[in-house]
């Protein structure tokens, strides 16, 4: 059985097709990886709990998304109800990096008038005498869209817990301060048991310890 946890957020990955959203997703929730993967159809869903401070476990509800044009009428129907992405893209490719404003600006268009946070990640940093992006290029974009940057390696598994906490923390940072909630009729956030930031007294809450990632 699933230990208990505060809250659920739907957290959706987003980019070109053979950017290694799979390959990212299992390692973050099998700690496995394959130099084999099957492209995906229209959506899979993954799942993994984070405890990102004592007594406050959140539960993960991952989507991958097909990156094929072909699926986007069925992946856009995800957006609207997710509170975090991942902007996915291959350090091994400028195309991929270069699409990257094209997906955040698709999905923004979509999830309005609900809010969704976002983190930039540079995947394969493994490859490293095929780069075509480099971390300057990562960051400036970053900054651009007013988001944080990581670069991850599913094969070496560099960074991909940091990846997704990354994003968990921000997103519940900015539930204590109120500016964003679980409502009736929006799946991005949900309330599970024993759920306390958003309902304590004014000053219990004083006590929570604030996110270390």
């Amino acid at each position: 059985m699933d230990m208990l946890w505060q809250y659920q957020f739907r957290i959706i990955l987003l980019g070109d097709s053979t950017v290694g959203k799979s390959s990212l997703l299992k390692r973050f929730t099998d700690g496995v990886y394959s130099d084999v993967a099957d492209p995906t159809v229209g959506v899979d869903f993954y799942a993994r709990s984070l405890e990102i401070e004592p007594g406050v476990k959140i539960k993960l509800q991952l989507w991958d998304t097909a990156g094929q044009e072909r699926f986007r009428s069925i992946t856009s129907s995800y957006y609207r109800n997710s509170v975090g992405g991942l902007l996915v893209f291959d350090l091994t490719s400028r195309k991929t990096f270069e699409h990257i404003r094209d997906w955040q600006q698709e999905v923004s268009e979509h999830v309005t008038p609900h809010q969704m946070l976002y983190i930039l990640v540079g995947h394969k940093s493994d490859l490293v005498k095929e780069r075509k992006v480099s971390r300057e290029e990562g960051e400036r974009l970053a900054a651009a869209l007013g988001i944080r940057y990581v670069e991850t390696s599913a094969k070496c598994n560099t960074n991909v817990d940091r990846a997704f906490e990354m994003l968990t923390c921000d997103i519940y940072e900015m539930m204590k301060r109120g500016e964003i909630s679980a409502y009736e009729g929006w799946d991005g956030v949900k309330c599970g048991f024993s759920a306390r930031a958003l309902y304590l007294p004014q000053e219990d809450t004083e006590q929570d310890k604030k996110c270390q990632c």
